[in-house]
């Protein structure tokens, strides 16, 4: 368990900032810091949704944020042209939580006490229309009967102009609606991300007592093939004298050839940096999915030096949990 001072107001500049708390405990208020314990570490999935939905300053705000996985972080959004110039403090809001995955923001804004735009008249325009039929009625010689509603349903005789509004209050009061859909977003993710973290610790555990068995299988490899081979040679020899010096040098090859312990002691290691891959708070899967590759060819080696049928056995079942931890990490932010 680490202990550290944290600087009071400065809890946004961590990473998951605002989602720290359910794992940390406050020992004693200072003036300006508080000293807090971690007590363990936050694995998020890259899978998540949260939604968010306030009424300020007369308007009624909703911000819906949903992810999937990707390699990198990948944003896009959807929301009214009018609300557009908020388009880039919401993706630097969001990508300071969140490092990978495809994410969508929605943010829909609806006035209750105030119009988006007013209408105003184009009098000029309006002005040169009836110029121009009088000209044309006087011209044709026909009786000029144009009235007001017609003249409204001519092109752009009135225009829609935005209202005027406070840019910096909107954004204000977005980023506070938007932070609570974050919040919920992101406890999503840690909810789902520790269900990952088990089942990958759980075959982490198995790929172990793997390792172990192959071990002990390999102790009397070299022995049983060297019984196996003299016995072959008194049947073809039958009762010729066998080489004793020969066999103990195609023993000696064997055992080279499949000798695996430099291939467990790799693949312990790689287990025990799985673990403490999964003790941190930071971003993890890219780390995870390289580890995994390892994990796959260590395995595929041993399966290749051995023939026995139970260390054979053995290299199939973990090869079948390393494609499941794969897929798993696949989901891991």
């Amino acid at each position: 368990m680490q202990c550290f001072l944290l600087k009071k107001g400065s809890v946004r500049e961590w990473r998951h900032s605002l989602f720290l708390a359910n794992n940390m405990e406050k020992v004693y208020n200072k003036t300006n810091y508080y000293l807090v314990k971690e007590e363990r570490a936050m694995i998020l999935s890259m899978t998540g949704y949260g939604r968010a939905e306030e009424v300020l300053h007369g308007r009624d705000i909703t911000v819906e944020i949903k992810s999937v996985n990707s390699r990198f972080f990948e944003y896009s959004s959807r929301m009214p042209r009018s609300y557009q110039f908020l388009d880039d403090r919401l993706k630097k809001l969001l990508s300071a939580s969140i490092s990978r995955g495809k994410v969508e923001l929605g943010l829909t804004v609806q006035n209750l006490d105030t119009v988006d735009a007013e209408i105003v008249p184009n009098v000029e325009l309006a002005n040169q229309y009836v110029k121009a039929v009088q000209e044309l009625c006087s011209e044709l010689r026909v009786t000029n009967d144009l009235k007001a509603s017609g003249l409204i349903r001519l092109p752009d005789v009135f225009a829609a102009r935005k209202a005027p509004q406070d840019e910096e209050q909107i954004w204000q009061d977005v980023q506070q609606v938007a932070q609570k859909a974050l919040q919920v977003f992101v406890e999503m993710r840690a909810v789902e991300g520790e269900k990952l973290r088990e089942d990958v610790l759980a075959r982490l555990d198995f790929l172990e007592s793997a390792v172990r068995s192959i071990e002990e299988q390999s102790e009397g490899r070299v022995s049983r093939y060297t019984e196996r081979l003299y016995t072959k040679l008194q049947t073809l020899l039958e009762d010729r004298n066998i080489d004793e010096s020969r066999i103990l040098t195609e023993a000696a090859i064997f055992a080279d050839k499949t000798a695996v312990d430099e291939e467990t002691v790799r693949l312990r290691s790689h287990i025990s940096q799985y673990r403490s891959f999964l003790e941190m708070n930071s971003p993890i899967g890219k780390k995870m999915d390289f580890l995994t590759q390892e994990l796959n060819r260590e395995t595929n080696t041993i399966g290749s030096k051995c023939n026995e049928l139970e260390i054979t056995r053995t290299v199939v079942e973990m090869k079948g949990e390393i494609e499941k931890i794969r897929e798993q990490i696949q989901n891991i932010e």
